[in-house]
């Protein structure tokens, strides 16, 4: 039996009224979790501080995190069940991300970076500004006509 790793997506909410230590404590050990039992953090976007659609345990604003990351399917059950333990995390959400979307975010990222490259151009080569039309031109004189 083979266990492939997967790339998976976890977002998860913080309690907002936690200063940014106590934040970043809780953000570490969910990277622990996932890098101690097989994983790889691919990226960790930490979106801030928002304001919820609605009350989550009487809280109006949540602390938000996004983690991309490669691991095993059995690291599933363990972030879970870190998440439900944590009473500083209020919402979280973990989701497959698929092949094929994948396959498609590298195409897209590759083509942005040959359109960046293709954009840059060196000193000597600038082109001329192009010519403006003005954007008010005089009325004609009509009184000596």
């Amino acid at each position: 039996m083979s266990t492939s790793n997967n790339m998976y997506e976890t977002t998860f909410i913080v309690n907002a009224s936690l200063d940014d230590a106590q934040i970043e404590a809780v953000v570490g050990r969910v990277q622990d979790t996932i890098t101690k039992n097989g994983g790889a953090i691919e990226a960790v976007n930490k979106w801030g501080r928002k304001r919820l659609a609605y009350a989550i345990n009487k809280r109006t604003n949540g602390f938000y995190v996004n983690i991309e990351f490669t691991a095993p399917g059995t690291v599933m059950a363990l972030l879970e069940r870190s998440y439900q333990l944590d009473e500083m995390v209020l919402r979280h959400l973990t989701i497959v991300l698929d092949r094929k979307a994948l396959a498609a975010r590298s195409a897209a990222a590759a083509a942005a970076a040959v359109a960046a490259a293709a954009a840059e151009v060196t000193p000597d080569e600038k082109p001329a500004a192009p010519a403006r039309e003005p954007l008010f031109t005089e009325p004609a004189d009509t009184k000596n006509a």
